[in-house]
């Protein structure tokens, strides 16, 4: 038995074939129950009726005969999409897979189904409501055999403190006066959730996150943390809505956050509008599918934010091949479907067939084209090996500057060489090398480098990609290691940027440290600071601060001079 449902779109005519299924607890049913149950699907609710009285009352028929919740989900135009089966306390609600929620307010869908013993919401009622973005939820109360009272509930209350409004129990004769212009309901709160949601601009078409902090780390290595996150979101271009720490006795190893929490993180995620959870975490592939199915919303870990920040700042030919090598690497492994059991390229008994799967085709493409930006990053190697040669055969010293993202080393190189490089307030707004000549006095000139900012925990695929550039660091005959002074986290930043140092073997290089943006903390601060350290103290915005720094660099390059 199949229906035939007519479907039309702005532009055209067309038809929709529905094979009825009975979803959720069928077991011990009677055929003839199915059947019943099957005849829902040949009913169509009213457009302006959150529910029709036909309708409730073949429900309750059902629902009494067989002993159990009978429910449906409808959509707005009354089609209706699934019949289910419960047990005698509640439903459990199938996979939407066909009903996407996206960017909209709303699934598009209302739940309707009975309760046996009594007619009011309940907590389960209501996290389906919330987790699934329904419509509404209407519920039936039966009373012998025949539907009693109705109740409906919503996602958006009149009351700002409320995330959602119970109209009800009415009694079912009064149903239609009561729940009357279903369409204007739906609109009345869309329009608040809406509106609930209006502390950005709707024109605004950034993608809105809440980022996720899941740690047992101490409570201020999280926060400095999560604040670095946030940062790097405004550098990616999102919208940060909230944020969300959690500090568990052990970390789920599925989700991260405990099955509660996750379900208020959603609710939360979708009040607020967000459409990306962004997880201060490395997250593998299993994590990462699990959190996206439940939670219905894409999902991206802090390597996959700082890996789509490299791709859109990178011009330069060597930037954008180490990035586009580093995304495939990450992307690689992320690459899910059935798996080696169903492998079609392992050969042998149990490998023939038609072919490979598109999965494997894509895992091809992704190895290939892995090795063919691997050639090329030797191929742009050679040729800075040249200009390294060039360089090294005029005698010219060379001095690389180095730091943590957004520590100010483009504005220094700008304002020691008079040049103009791109610089911006955000984290890694340099990703390409720029080399520049700075003249000292009696004629002499160095060569004076720009590298890409460090970061606590490089991703390991970009800090692979990367490191074929970092290494020319090994070229510099002397570091200067600018440090942001005016961040509570310089000192952590400090051993990150050693940390790679140590990991390129660098360790045993000579280097200047300089603190930078000197006028935004106070003098006492910064001289106490620099004594500790051993720095120079020095604004990149104001040319007047460099001549101590000048003079640690000359001597340091020309120490008998």
């Amino acid at each position: 038995m199949c229906f035939v449902i007519p479907l039309t779109t702005d532009c055209c005519f067309y038809w929709r074939i529905i094979i009825p299924a009975v979803y959720g607890n069928t077991s011990g049913l009677k055929k003839s129950d199915i059947r019943s149950l099957e005849r829902i699907y040949r009913r169509r609710i009213p457009r302006d009726r959150a529910v029709s009285a036909d309708i409730a009352k073949y429900m309750a028929e059902c629902s009494n005969s067989i002993g159990r919740q009978v429910g449906i989900l409808a959509a707005r135009n009354g089609n209706i999409s699934h019949v289910i089966v419960g047990d005698a306390k509640g439903i459990f609600i199938p996979d939407l897979d066909n009903y996407p929620l996206g960017r909209k307010v709303l699934r598009g869908l209302r739940l309707i189904h009975t309760h046996l013993k009594s007619e009011k919401i309940n907590q389960d009622d209501i996290t389906d409501l919330s987790l699934l973005r329904l419509d509404a939820l209407i519920v039936i109360g039966l009373k012998d055999g025949r539907p009693d009272n109705v109740s409906i509930a919503s996602l958006f209350s009149s009351s700002n403190k409320a995330a959602y409004e119970i109209k009800g129990p009415v009694p079912f004769h009064g149903m239609d006066r009561a729940f009357e212009d279903f369409d204007l309901f739906i609109s009345y709160i869309e329009d608040g959730l809406t509106s609930r949601r209006a502390g950005y601009d709707t024109d605004d078409r950034r993608e809105r996150a809440v980022l996720v902090s899941v740690s047992t780390t101490p409570r201020y290595e999280q926060e400095d943390s999560m604040d670095e996150l946030r940062e790097l979101a405004k550098a990616g271009n999102v919208m940060v809505v909230d944020t969300v720490l959690q500090r568990p006795k052990s970390i789920n190893t599925r989700y991260l956050l405990g099955e509660g929490k996750i379900r208020e993180l959603v609710i939360n995620a979708m009040n607020k509008g967000a459409t990306l959870l962004i997880f201060d975490h490395d997250l593998n592939p299993s994590q990462s599918k699990a959190i996206a199915d439940v939670t219905e919303l894409k999902v991206i870990d802090r390597s996959q934010l700082i890996l789509d920040i490299f791709a859109r700042r990178a011009h330069s030919k060597d930037g954008k091949v180490q990035v586009e090598l580093a995304q495939l690497r990450y992307r690689l492994p992320r690459l899910t479907g059935k798996g080696t059991a169903m492998s079609r390229l392992m050969g042998g008994i149990g490998g023939r067939g038609p072919g490979e799967m598109k999965l494997e085709v894509d895992r091809r493409r992704v190895r290939e084209k892995i090795t063919l930006l691997a050639k090329e990053m030797k191929s742009l190697s050679r040729a800075r090996k040249q200009r390294k040669a060039r360089r090294v055969s005029q005698g010219i010293p060379i001095i690389s500057i180095i730091g943590y993202t957004n520590a100010g080393k483009s504005t220094l190189l700008n304002n020691l060489t008079k040049s103009r490089t791109f610089v911006e307030d955000k984290m890694f707004a340099t990703l390409d090398t720029a080399t520049r000549r700075l003249r000292f006095p009696k004629e002499r000139d160095v060569i004076i480098t720009d590298t890409v900012g460090f970061i606590r925990d490089l991703p390991k695929d970009l800090f692979a990609a990367f490191k074929a550039t970092l290494e020319e660091l090994e070229d510099a005959d002397l570091l200067l290691h600018v440090v942001d002074i005016s961040n509570p986290r310089f000192e952590q930043q400090i051993k990150s940027v050693e940390k790679i140092l140590a990991d390129l073997e660098l360790s045993g290089k000579p280097v200047i440290l300089a603190f930078n943006k000197a006028d935004l903390a106070g003098q006492e601060e910064v001289e106490a600071v620099c004594n500790r350290f051993s720095a120079i103290p020095i604004s990149a915005l104001n040319p007047d601060t460099f001549s101590q720094l000048l003079k640690e660099l000359e001597m340091k390059l020309w120490p008998l001079a």
